[in-house]
């Protein structure tokens, strides 16, 4: 869709990690135990409702952040801003400064929830918040670079749409360097 010459399979975050690969296989494993040893009580169809909406919420709002972001967005964080590089704050990215990882997030703890499996749920929110906490602190590191004070500007005024995750922390020094740069 955007980008298609720098599209990979690492760019759909499906091998990003052994761990990742250990979540999917405890999952199966776990649905598998408990269909073949809980099959009357395995699905209650409410619970499996709410999976499949929090899949499919997940899954609009990282499709509409790809198509918002268009030629600025890339599957792949970037340490060097790009000449055509700007700063997308409209649309989905009014309501999060992450979508496409918020829709991502609840997409992969909704396909737990869709198959109630109980430890997963848990294992999977823990396990992508963690992701995403990382990977977000690096992703803002990069960004305050590339826009300074106009990206601190947003990051005050939006949130990242994942409970607990509030991305890189500006420490003091940081704050110096942005107003240095914005007197320039």
């Amino acid at each position: 869709m955007f980008k298609e010459d720098k599209l990979t399979l690492d760019s759909f975050l499906l091998n990003h990690s052994s761990a990742y690969h250990a979540a999917l296989a405890a999952g199966l494993v776990e649905y598998v135990i408990e269909y073949v040893n809980l099959y009357d009580t395995k699905f209650i169809t409410l619970i499996s409702y709410l999976g499949a909406a929090l899949m499919m919420g997940g899954d609009v709002v990282r499709k509409l952040a790809m198509i918002t972001a268009a030629e600025n967005f890339d599957h792949i964080v970037q340490s060097e801003k790009a000449n055509n590089h700007r700063l997308v704050k409209h649309g989905v990215y009014s309501l999060s400064r992450h979508p496409s990882y918020a829709g991502w997030f609840y997409w992969s703890v909704g396909t737990q929830i869709l198959l109630c499996n109980p430890v997963c749920t848990v294992l999977y929110i823990y396990a992508s918040w963690k992701f995403f906490n990382e990977r977000i602190e690096e992703e803002e590191c990069h960004l305050l670079r590339f826009f300074g004070s106009e990206y601190r500007d947003y990051k005050s005024e939006v949130g990242v749409g994942i409970p607990g995750i509030t991305g890189y922390t500006i420490t003091p020094e940081h704050e110096a360097f942005l107003q240095q740069v914005k007197q320039q």
